[in-house]
């Protein structure tokens, strides 16, 4: 099969955005492979699960079934921090999945370093070879652990980040790509906002006392997630919103 027929194919199952985006990222294209893959795209699966490479902050991801796509709005997080940040702080990831948070904030801040931790032991392998790939192995350890756990390090940090679930539970309005990434990753109980009650009780353990949490929210949980931080005894210091406007991560310190 030649790839003009490949694409043809692709583009009547998805777009031609994902025609592309496959044809070139897949240079083997035999038949039987181009209706697999025409299946997929029909059934909703993510481009980037296809092809098992995402872009996120002008780095490239290995993604798979064990993690969440990065996504467009989570660089408003990265972003945050490095706003604040301008050199060598040690770094926090809860919920790493693939690294992408910890790897753009490591590779955008000078003599930054620091640790990524998941609970998911597929998410750690993504994660340990997106850091391998991206030469970030002597600067970030990818370890598994909790955020549930208020031992999970006994190290302090000067920041940490952290995507947690915030789905609720039986919320059907998540877009059909999302129903290709891992569950715990998405869905949180008591309304989407157990993740940060466990972030908010347990983090103070792992932070200095001049460290700031980044936390990125979903839409209309700001205030909420506001009140969980500071019935915990932390200080709100700002809202970042994202490219649409709407607010997308939250700022605290002890």
């Amino acid at each position: 099969m030649t790839i003009n027929q490949a694409f043809e194919i692709l583009k009547d199952a998805g777009d031609i955005r994902a025609a592309r985006i496959i044809t070139e990222n897949i240079h083997f294209l035999p038949r039987l492979r181009v209706w697999f893959i025409a299946r997929a795209l029909r059934r909703g699966v993510p481009v980037a699960k296809i092809v098992h490479n995402k872009w996120f902050y002008g780095l490239p991801f290995y993604t798979n079934k064990y993690t969440l796509d990065p996504r467009p709005d989570t660089e408003t997080l990265v972003s945050a921090v490095i706003s604040d940040n301008p050199a060598a702080p040690r770094i926090l990831d809860i919920g790493t999945g693939t690294g992408c948070i910890i790897a753009a904030i490591v590779k955008n801040i000078h003599n930054a370093s620091g640790i990524g931790v998941d609970i998911s032991r597929g998410a750690i392998r993504v994660a340990r070879k997106n850091i391998k790939k991206l030469k970030l192995d002597d600067k970030i350890k990818i370890m598994r652990g909790s955020f549930n756990n208020p031992k999970l390090t006994h190290e302090k940090f000067d920041v940490i980040v952290s995507n947690p679930p915030y789905i609720a539970r039986g919320d059907r309005r998540v877009d059909a790509g999302a129903l290709h990434d891992p569950r715990m990753a998405l869905y949180a109980d008591n309304n989407g906002y157990a993740a940060y009650e466990s972030i908010a009780k347990n983090a103070k353990n792992w932070i200095k006392k001049s460290g700031r949490i980044y936390l990125e929210i979903g839409m209309g949980m700001d205030k909420t997630v506001r009140k969980i931080f500071k019935a915990t005894g932390w200080k709100f210091i700002r809202i970042e919103r994202d490219l649409s406007g709407i607010p997308r991560v939250l700022v605290f310190s002890l």
